[in-house]
């Protein structure tokens, strides 16, 4: 069985950096992400980085092509 990793492992595994940095930073993209979405998806936020489970948040992100100019 495979775990999925958090943001916060991720970085600490990738970057190489402590747990209260990964979690610093974490909270930055938090901000930065919710300050720039659509309110379903802002709301969404916290629990897609912590490692939640995404798959209700897929169809949203989906319509958010056509925001940016993704032409179907």
């Amino acid at each position: 069985m495979s775990q999925t990793l958090t943001l916060v492992q991720l970085l600490q595994e990738r970057v190489g950096i402590s747990e209260q940095q990964a979690q610093q930073a974490v909270q930055v993209i938090s901000g930065f992400l919710k300050d720039r979405l659509p309110e379903p998806i802002a709301g969404q936020i916290d629990g897609v980085l912590n490692g939640a489970d995404i798959s209700g948040v897929a169809g949203m992100l989906g319509g958010l092509g056509g925001m940016f100019g993704k032409k179907e």
